[in-house]
């Protein structure tokens, strides 16, 4: 099955016909998602921010990590359904979107960069305390992840504007 078929079908189910015919359903839909993004964001942005040495140095890194990461992963699990739904409503559009792509793209680079600093600068975090500086490679993991965040935002944005045949 080609994506393209893939996206047909997709588009074609009753959940994305629903989802297209209701005049109020998509900008529920739509409002949910992007309220669950500004939380990811927003969690996501204070942990980058106090690696990259702004916030408070008497709170410890792994204490901010552990608060704020349930509810990003929460803020998540949402954002990602509400987006397959969104996605689904118009999906041979979307799957043509470059901002649509980039933004995907974009959001798999977070998530290797969130990788990469969880299995080899953030297992030292304990060890951090509340000193004044981080290590160079947390404030490097924190400020690629602020920008690539900062892209998959505005990215996100600029898919509603780029439609041809949207919604």
């Amino acid at each position: 099955m080609s994506l393209e078929s893939f996206y047909a079908w997709q588009e074609g189910t009753r959940i994305a016909s629903t989802i297209r015919e209701n005049e109020l359903l998509f900008p529920l839909i739509e409002s949910v998602h992007v309220l669950s993004i500004t939380l990811v964001f927003g969690t996501i942005a204070a942990v980058d921010l106090h690696l990259l040495g702004f916030g408070s140095r008497e709170r410890r890194i792994s204490e901010l990590m552990a608060e704020l990461l349930p509810f990003t992963w929460v803020a998540f699990v949402a954002a990602a359904v509400t987006g397959t739904l969104l996605f689904s409503s118009n999906a041979t559009v979307y799957g043509r979107n470059f901002y649509f792509d980039a933004k995907i793209v974009l959001m798999a680079l977070a998530g290797l960069n969130m990788l990469v600093f969880h299995l080899f600068v953030g297992r030292g975090v304990a060890r951090w305390g509340a000193s004044a500086s981080t290590p160079w490679g947390a404030k490097l993991a924190g400020g690629t992840s602020l920008a690539i965040w900062v892209a998959v935002v505005t990215c996100g944005r600029w898919i509603g504007f780029t439609m041809v045949g949207g919604p």
